[in-house]
């Protein structure tokens, strides 16, 4: 069989490189990115750093590392990468001209996160605050431990001028987590935002700090919003933007149905929300000298838009098809990079509206599936969209096996790109290959369809998804498509979760796979490192509300369940943490309900090992064929 009569096989879908860190260079004649790539041999993933270079209209491999950063001048290349026998990131600066290159940090536990001084004379960065001496006093005398919500190391910033390279620490770490931060265009101020500790929890007391560097001033500025997602200075550095959302006690409305962009004028400390007739969150990418660079969510895309000091939304890729993300606008408006995908491909990075990137060769000689936008009526009258993903040789006449694949999130969504963009664990292409065609519903909660569709699953988890999932089943049947008694159901996280509601809850499906799932809604509150998550979304505690948590819960339904089920977790995965499936296993085990449980050590929610996310794939692939095919 040749190979243009086949679907890209498991390892050839892991081996896609996946593209990310854009940085466009200030003269607009760079842009440097990195490819995320499998290492099969030494069973990792590798990030290195490309360059391309207008003049010359091509992309060359530069260096191993990560989160590229042009200098001022664009003359150099700061990154972060370990280095020669190292084991956490250090900062390193290279010139372009090839002269070598500098170490510039030697952080203990390594730098997170960092941007160049903008006069070009040093740079920026956030590390972990150090171990106070206490705590190694105590390990010495008496081994590790330490005292739950209270012990933690905050992240703090430091400044580091190239030529001496001695840090410099700016905050102590004792007062707040920095989370984000910007420089102004002479590099004297910081703007940060801030919790008061790293812990998931404190996400919802997100602040700002202004700090002079030059005095050593630093003051909050004072509001009564939550802060969170990017901070950006104003080119001449009088005002700041960010996103902000209400503080109130319903955390649903904290964190999502509130949120919008605001700017906070630091000469007079007034605040306005130039967007508030906005249905949609939005992310701050740079203040140019055009105006604020922004993207948002919008369906099944990514938008880009320019928005003036008049307060008027351009929108840059309005009709552009397919999902654009990640941008890097320059400081003068007038260069932009940024990585799309059409629909059926793959991320290409784009510069000034050319394509540089030819990453879609990769699919050239072999089959692909195809990828459509579908919509039905949910049960309660609700409209869902969702993608569609069938053979290039499609049999509309034939029904086919339906495997439902439900994205996590919740506040995220499945879009119409090649599959290997955002799955790591489902073996799309040869499951098509196989015969089966493919369900991806944007449920009730997913982002990018407005506030009224983020609220439409609160206090309604569990059954308002099922809804949803169910009434896309039908739809499909009712069309002729798909066969509905051979339909499955997948997902990871909040798609784990949403396939094990609909395993026990339902008796319509033949199979599952739960992949780290809640179970039990209970459980999982009092083992995961975000709780706030669930009373978000349920609205209280389950002492203080125990029949949400318990209508929520797959496992309340487990008497009735009889679906063959396959669950798969990360050992190590916090937010949705191993008891789960524990919990659900031994449950479908006492009903006699077949069922397999796969534990990956040392996993959390996703693995660094792409043999790891291979045995994940083969599995999947192995158990829908053995129940709905075989």
């Amino acid at each position: 069989m040749n190979k243009s009569d086949t679907y890209l096989s498991i390892e050839e879908l892991l081996s896609i490189p996946a593209i990310s860190e854009l940085h466009m260079s200030e003269d607009g004649r760079r842009v440097a990115f990195v490819k995320n790539t499998a290492d099969w041999e030494e069973n990792t993933y590798r990030n290195s750093i490309v360059i391309y270079e207008k003049d010359k209209g091509e992309c060359t491999p530069f260096t191993e590392g990560t989160s590229p950063l042009w200098s001022p001048d664009s003359t150099r290349l700061a990154y972060l990468s370990a280095g020669d026998g190292g084991t956490v990131n250090q900062i390193f600066v290279e010139s372009i001209d090839g002269n070598g290159r500098v170490q510039v940090t030697d952080e203990k536990e390594g730098v997170i996160q960092f941007k160049w001084d903008l006069s070009g004379k040093g740079i920026y960065y956030v590390a972990s605050s150090p171990e106070p001496e206490e705590i190694k006093r105590r390990r010495e005398k008496y081994g590790d431990f330490h005292r739950v919500g209270k012990e933690y190391r905050n992240h703090c910033l430091w400044y580091v001028e190239l030529i001496e390279q001695v840090p410099n620490q700016l905050t102590d770490g004792r007062d707040f987590h920095i989370q984000e931060f910007d420089v102004s265009t002479d590099g004297d101020k910081v703007v940060f935002m801030v919790t008061p500790s790293p812990e998931g929890e404190d996400n919802q007391n997100g602040e700002l700090y202004l700090l002079d560097r030059p005095y050593g001033q630093l003051r909050k500025l004072k509001g009564d919003k939550v802060v969170g997602g990017n901070v950006c200075f104003s080119p001449q550095a009088t005002k700041v933007c960010y996103t902000a959302s209400l503080r109130e006690k319903d955390y649903y409305k904290t964190h999502i149905m509130d949120s919008t962009l605001e700017i906070y004028d630091l000469t007079n400390g007034e605040r306005i929300q130039p967007l508030l007739d906005f249905d949609h969150a939005v992310v701050p990418i740079r203040w140019t000298a055009k105006g604020i660079m922004l993207m948002w969510q919008d369906k099944t895309n990514y938008r880009i838009g320019l928005l003036s000091e008049d307060g008027k939304l351009n929108m840059i890729n309005e009709t552009a098809e397919g999902c654009t993300m990640e941008a890097s606008v320059t400081g003068d408006g007038n260069h932009l990079a940024y990585r799309k995908a059409s629909h059926n491909e793959i991320f290409e990075v784009y510069a000034d509206g050319e394509k540089i990137t030819n990453e879609n060769g990769l699919l050239q000689g072999s089959l692909t599936s195809n990828r459509e936008i579908i919509s039905w009526i949910s049960r309660d009258g609700l409209e869902i969209e969702g993608v569609l993903t069938t053979p290039k040789d499609m049999d509309w006449n034939e029904k086919h096996p339906l495997l439902v694949f439900i994205h996590g999130g919740p506040d995220w969504a499945s879009f119409p790109i090649h599959s290997s963009c955002f799955n790591e664990k489902y073996p799309v292409e040869s499951f098509i290959e196989k015969g089966f065609i493919i369900l991806e519903p944007n449920y009730r909660g997913s982002s990018g369809y407005g506030i009224d569709f983020l609220k439409a699953n609160y206090r309604n988890l569990g059954f308002g998804d099922y809804q949803d999932v169910i009434s896309g089943v039908d739809a499909l049947v009712d069309r002729g498509i798909a066969d509905g008694d051979r339909v499955g159901v997948m997902g990871w996280s909040q798609g784990g979760f949403i396939s094990a509601f609909c395993s026990t809850y339902s008796d319509r499906f033949k199979a599952a796979s739960v992949g780290g799932g809640i179970s039990n809604w209970v459980t999982n509150y009092v083992n995961t490192d975000l709780p706030s998550f669930i009373r978000m979304h349920v609205g209280e505690t389950p002492w203080n509300d125990p029949e949400i948590y318990a209508k929520s819960s797959p496992t309340t339904y487990i008497q009735r369940a009889s679906t063959p089920t396959l669950i798969q977790h990360g050992e190590k995965d916090a937010r949705v943490p191993l008891p789960n499936a524990f919990e659900l296993y031994k449950g479908l085990k006492d009903m006699g309900v077949e069922t397999e449980l796969v534990v990956f050590e040392g996993m959390g929610y996703s693995s660094d090992k792409p043999g790891i996310h291979r045995a994940i794939m083969e599995q999947n692939l192995s158990w829908f064929l053995k129940w709905l095919v075989d």
